[in-house]
């Protein structure tokens, strides 16, 4: 039997398999198994779907490891399990091979996101990806396939982890879209470029498009790497038929695509998500009598990532950035968007407050999980309409990177430069707990991918013309759990934030102790919240994630509550001014919260300051 090494060098044309989660499901195995955990509770299932393979004509056999990573198994409580699910199997398809095909060890994305979009480092990445390794090694893989990735980093850390402990040979394949860029904004240049570079043996796609769209992808790749590659298309677009997701290509069509693909260049063919072994059959066939074209190495391609410009100073960004670059003191207003779509009240109501003399207006994005107007269209009409710069604040909760990207780039054009970055609240937490959410990245991802949008990068690396002109904050939590904090804010600041805006104080000895403790590098303004009433106190202390209310505070507005309203806000706004003359020496400036959209309160403590 020859090795996958002797596949990959003999220039002919060779057939993978096709899916292995559509055939354990035409099977009767329900979605919310972990189907890689069938290898060790159910091995005769998993074997027979590879033997059916086998008899279809595929050479090399992918094990039903594709989410076996620590990760992913941990959600079925299965991390422990890690190395044994990958060696049992590995062991499986090398029986069900029977000697007439090669098995390779199948390795999928991690699940989560990887530095610089999320909280996981590469390092971290890398012994997930390690423990899946060993498990596949120790079951006598012939060799590695990466599939599905969408981000280029990653799978560069499963070649990392790959490399010391194994010199099998590796299919690296990435999943793109019908435009042929990742979901990042890769091209599908820059990925055979890219994994080119990093050693893979076998560089290709996966997934996610069917045969059309991935030939026009395949034509483009064989012109810039001399690597073989590898194609293993969907069975066309998924289509909703009687609530399920049904796949509509015939082994016929795919067989046909095949011999397109193999004609392009391709040298490694197979299906992904709803292929069988009918399919497999097919292109077995159309493979026979086909030869793959031979293409010189694609030296010519230059179209790699531009490295970036350098960002705008921050002094040129903004009036805020002159400020913060400056050192002068800041004091801005933060308020709420109109919960209809009429913004009269907010417009007369921030007029007010420029006549005050604020810096600036801080429009919040309802990071709480409740339902206003939209924070960029209401900080443009403030900018318009009232003539006074904004900072709008911009959650990560229900929203993907491809929606941010645009609204943040729709923002630039419309005059934005000053944006405050918030993870958000889980929808449970506000009106509407039946309402799903999407968390495709957290802040201090989204401060990076702002960080390259003012080097003129997209997260892909492709250039966008002309940098952006952000002036990126961050929120700083003082009350949280102090080490877990000081670690994220050390990384928002590493990610690129110019300034950082605290949870509204009410300890600010706790404040004092944070910031020692942060030395931060970047200046950082103090969050002030004057207090309307004993009931606002208490629903800040005990139902507002990461503010701290002291009982001191408490028994204050107990006091002040049992004379009256009146008396309660007074008192509100004396505290409120307390806490400003107790944190200037430590802050640059303030942002003073009008609670409910009233800006009276606010109006009453910056008056205050300024007697």
């Amino acid at each position: 039997m020859p090795t996958l090494r002797d596949l990959i060098g003999d220039g002919r044309v060779h057939v993978l398999d096709g899916a292995m989660g559509t055939m354990l499901y035409s099977r009767g195995v329900f979605v919310n198994v972990c189907y890689d955990e069938l290898s060790l509770t159910q091995p005769a299932l998993v074997r027979e779907v590879h033997e059916s393979y086998v008899k279809a004509g595929a050479e090399i056999l992918e094990t039903n490891t594709f989410g076996a990573n620590p990760l992913k198994l941990s959600s079925h409580g299965l991390e422990e399990q890690t190395e044994a699910i990958n060696r049992a199997a590995a062991s499986l398809a090398r029986q069900a091979s029977k000697g007439q095909a090669l098995v390779v060890g199948a390795i999928g994305p991690l699940g989560i996101r990887l530095e610089p979009w999320g909280p996981t480092a590469r390092e971290e990445a890398i012994a997930f990806f390690s423990r899946q390794v060993r498990g596949l090694v120790d079951g006598g893989v012939d060799g590695f396939v990466l599939e599905t990735f969408s981000d280029i980093h990653e799978l560069e850390a499963a070649l990392c982890a790959i490399k010391p402990l194994s010199d099998l040979p590796i299919i690296a394949q990435m999943t793109v879209g019908q435009d042929g860029n990742t979901s990042y904004g890769t091209s599908v240049e820059a990925i055979a470029q890219r994994l080119t570079e990093l050693g893979a043996d076998v560089v290709g796609l996966n997934c996610s498009v069917g045969p059309a769209a991935m030939l026009d992808a395949i034509e483009r790749m064989v012109e810039v790497t001399s690597r073989p590659l590898s194609a293993q298309p969907n069975a066309g677009l998924p289509r909703a038929v009687d609530d399920r997701r049904i796949y509509l290509a015939s082994p016929d069509y795919m067989g046909s695509y095949a011999r397109r693909l193999i004609q392009a260049g391709a040298r490694f063919v197979g299906g992904c998500c709803g292929t069988t072994p009918d399919h497999i059959r097919k292109i077995h066939a159309y493979v026979a009598s086909l030869q793959p074209r031979l293409v010189a190495a694609g030296a010519a391609f230059e179209s790699r990532a531009p490295g970036g410009a350098e960002p705008v100073p921050l002094a040129q960004r903004s009036g805020l950035g002159r400020k913060l670059a400056s050192g002068d003191w800041i004091s801005t207003v933060e308020i709420p968007p109109p919960r209809g779509w009429n913004p009269a009240e907010m417009i007369e109501q921030c007029r007010e407050l420029r006549e005050a003399g604020v810096d600036g207006l801080n429009v919040l994005d309802s990071a709480r999980a409740q339902s206003r107007m939209g924070v960029i269209p209401a900080a443009l009409i403030l900018q318009r309409e009232v003539g006074i710069e904004t900072v709008f604040h911009y959650t990560c909760r229900d929203r993907n990177m491809l929606g941010m990207l645009s609204d943040l780039l729709g923002a630039a054009a419309g005059g934005l430069r000053n944006v405050l970055i918030v993870t958000g609240d889980p929808p449970a937490m506000g009106p509407y707990p039946d309402s799903t959410a999407v968390f495709d990245i957290d802040s201090i991802g989204l401060t990076n991918l702002l960080h390259r949008l003012n080097q003129g990068l997209d997260p892909g690396g492709n250039s966008i013309g002309e940098p952006t002109r952000y002036v990126v904050g961050v929120a700083l939590n003082q009350g949280a759990e102090l080490e877990r904090e000081l670690e994220r804010f050390a990384w928002k600041v590493e990610a690129g934030a110019d300034f950082a805006v605290t949870q509204p104080v009410f300890d600010p000895d706790g404040l004092e102790r944070f910031l020692r403790r942060a030395r931060s590098p970047i200046p950082v303004i103090a969050g002030i919240w004057p207090l309307t009433s004993l009931r606002n106190a208490e629903f800040l202390a005990n139902e507002v994630p990461g503010v701290e209310v002291t009982p001191a505070i408490i028994d204050r507005m107990r006091r002040a509550q049992e004379l009256g309203s009146a008396a309660a806000r007074a008192e509100g706004v004396a505290i409120a001014a307390e806490m400003v003359e107790a944190v200037k020496d430590l802050v640059q400036g303030v942002q003073v919260s009008a609670p409910g959209g009233r800006v009276r309160a606010a109006l009453e403590v910056l008056g205050s300051l300024k007697a």
